[in-house]
């Protein structure tokens, strides 16, 4: 699906604020009034403008094409979709994770939009969206293997993790003998190369292995019964935001935007 950005560049915004306050002062002799602040019912870092935080360097979610493109990806483009259905702009402020909530906090974006999912700790400090991203646990095997439909089948077999995974404690939880791998595509390397039976991980990794490889030889032997969920994130002042946006998900769901946008990335829906 292609999707006109409706980005607005920093310098942009500064040169159009500049030239508003100029004309406010000409035509009053006074300082530029707040009428802007009164009239953003969302209370928007920048009026008429959803501000969003996101990694920039998250593929496939957020992430630059080429590595120098234009910002894209199926988190940026839920983003854009929500914005254009409230009639905002949207400006993307790209923030490494390690202080993404911290610039949420401090009033920097209004939400971030980088695959958060929603746990209990973090519903003691956020709010969120409805999630827009569903993902179970997946035990990932060589096409055609039978000997694993289950997570209790890996009792006895290997499967590769890495050892700072919440994967890895499924897979010893599980009973299976793990080989410790840096991540995913070392995981991928061992299962293709039959030296492990088989690797855990969220759908979402797969999906995307497979979107972008093609056919893997790969194939999903399991899913868990408690998916991952994720979604936009809010600081708590936000309620009226967060029904605003919760409504333009709602209608992008129905209109069948969500399920194109995760065929385009993922080669299948992945909102529900």
């Amino acid at each position: 699906m292609s999707r006109a950005p409706r980005v607005r560049t920093l310098l942009g915004l500064a040169a159009a604020s500049v030239a508003v306050v100029a004309l406010a002062a000409c035509s009053s002799g006074a300082p530029a009034s707040s009428d802007a602040a009164a009239d953003n019912e969302f209370g928007l870092v920048k009026a008429g403008t959803l501000t969003v935080a996101t990694e920039g360097t998250y593929r496939p979610f957020s992430f630059h094409e080429d590595g120098s493109g234009d910002l894209t990806g199926y988190d940026v483009e839920v983003a854009e979709a929500v914005a254009d259905k409230l009639g905002l702009e949207i400006e993307f402020q790209e923030t490494q994770w390690d202080a993404i909530f911290a610039g949420l906090h401090a009033g920097r974006f209004d939400v971030i939009a980088n695959q958060v999912s929603i746990n209990p700790e973090r519903e003691e400090q956020y709010l969120f969206s409805e999630p827009y991203t569903v993902s179970p646990g997946v035990i990932v095997v060589k096409e055609g293997d039978t000997s694993i439909s289950s997570f209790d089948d890996l009792a006895g077999k290997t499967t590769a993790q890495s050892l700072t995974s919440n994967w890895y404690t499924l897979a010893q939880e599980s009973g299976a003998n793990v080989e410790a791998v840096e991540g995913w595509a070392q995981a991928v390397a061992l299962l293709e190369q039959g030296r492990v039976d088989a690797t855990i991980n969220d759908k979402l990794t797969y999906l995307d292995y497979v979107n972008t490889n093609g056919q893997s030889g790969l194939e999903v032997a399991a899913e868990t019964d408690d998916p991952s969920l994720s979604a936009l994130t809010f600081t708590k002042d936000k309620k009226d935001l967060v029904a605003a946006i919760d409504e333009a998900l709602a209608e992008l769901r129905a209109e069948g935007v969500l399920a194109e946008l995760g065929e385009k990335y993922f080669g299948a829906d992945v909102s529900e």
